[in-house]
């Protein structure tokens, strides 16, 4: 299972995912840019050594991640959704898809993307 992150804004969340991710082996993508630097001692303070055990793959934007992803099945998880993620049959290779804590994704890509659960 894959998990990305769209334009994550709080560095503390991504760090916390990336521990999840590590401890769980999930492959992690970041759909840069940023809201933050990785230097930032937020982000460090809870990242720890966790950094180095997980699969992280950085995207440039969400067109490239879509290229590199083109066989997998892409999740948006959102509170718009109206199928609850515990009723939905995951698939090995499924990429969760998480939009910015500040704003979501973008309403067009929230259109384009077929597969949406709610997981509030």
């Amino acid at each position: 299972m894959h998990i990305a992150l769209f334009k994550p804004d709080i560095p503390q969340n991504t760090a916390a995912i990336i521990r999840l991710s590590a401890c769980l082996n999930l492959k992690l993508h970041i759909i840069e840019p940023c809201g933050f630097d990785l230097n930032d001692p937020r982000f460090k303070r809870v990242v720890m050594d966790y950094m180095g055990y997980g699969k992280i793959f950085r995207h440039e934007d969400y067109d490239e991640f879509l290229k590199k992803n083109k066989k997998k099945r892409i999740i948006l998880m959102t509170t718009k959704a109206t199928k609850h993620y515990y009723k939905f049959k995951f698939k090995k290779n499924d990429v969760l898809l998480f939009g910015r804590e500040s704003a979501g994704v973008p309403e067009n890509l929230h259109k384009s993307i077929k597969i949406k659960l709610k997981y509030q």
